[in-house]
């Protein structure tokens, strides 16, 4: 595929995805959703990848989904284009490796969305958050009722779905729905040192423990101490990741993952 929207830069094993429609203030409409499809299928099948970054261009990371588009259709295609963002952005939960939203500025509607999609947000100072749809006589529709309040818990994540209020980011990182806030200049590079220290970790364990965190999360906790206790049990044995880690902090050497 050839992408329009996406810029895709890749270099030991970080992917850099940049959303770029700037005149659109980074807008989500079909054809970024079809791109982002495809640019996740690829990182899937990707062995040497170990962490992606998501980023926007210019002064949004996505000020929403392009209303532009949305605004005639039916509630039948409605619903299809909810669905339609819902199962890209969480397919990010599928990838084996982890997914940094780094925030450069409006993250609102469909882009806030985004944002929760990835399994965690780095903030610059600039970054703007909020859920605005109901100014427009909407819900949010690519899992944001229901990332929100899982995020950063009910009460919080109703203030913002019913008022509308956009929040800073020394806000967003007080309620948890970022992680780090750095000034701007700082973001990329900030994204990049976690993503390389990411990737200088034993790569089926980065992989297990996303995913175990993820399925772990919608389970009791009988549930998910016993996927837990299966997936630390398959890092064992003659030629694991587990074996050679654990031989190389007893030897004080590098492991060789």
């Amino acid at each position: 595929m050839t992408y329009e929207i996406l810029q895709i830069n890749q270099k030991d094993g970080i992917a850099l995805v940049t959303i770029s429609r700037p005149k659109a203030m980074n807008a989500l409409n079909t054809r970024f959703f079809e791109e982002m499809d495809h640019a996740v299928s690829q990182f899937k099948t990707d062995e040497n990848l170990r962490a992606v970054i998501i980023t926007g261009e210019g002064k949004a990371f996505v000020a929403g989904a392009d209303i532009a588009e949305m605004k005639n259709k039916t509630p039948e295609e409605g619903s299809i284009f909810a669905t339609r963002g819902q199962a890209t952005f969480s397919s990010f939960a599928e990838l084996h490796i982890p997914v940094i939203a780094a925030i450069n500025g409006f993250a609102l509607g469909g882009g806030l969305e985004l944002a929760m999609g990835a399994d965690f947000r780095i903030a610059s100072t600039k970054a703007k958050f909020g859920q605005p749809e109901v100014n427009l006589g909407l819900i949010p529709g690519f899992a944001g009722t229901q990332r929100l309040s899982r995020l950063v818990g009910l009460a919080d994540a109703l203030f913002l779905l019913t008022t509308a209020e956009m929040i800073g980011a020394e806000d967003a990182l007080r309620i948890g729905l970022v992680q780090k806030v750095v000034e701007p200049e700082a973001l990329i590079d900030t994204c990049m040192q976690i993503a390389k220290t990411i990737a200088g970790k034993g790569p089926q364990a980065v992989s297990k423990v996303k995913s175990v965190t993820h399925k772990g999360f919608d389970m009791s906790l009988e549930e998910g101490n016993k996927l837990e206790a299966e997936q630390f049990g398959s890092l064992f044995g003659k030629g694991s990741e587990g074996a050679e880690g654990m031989a190389a902090f007893l030897e004080k050497r590098k492991p060789n993952w």
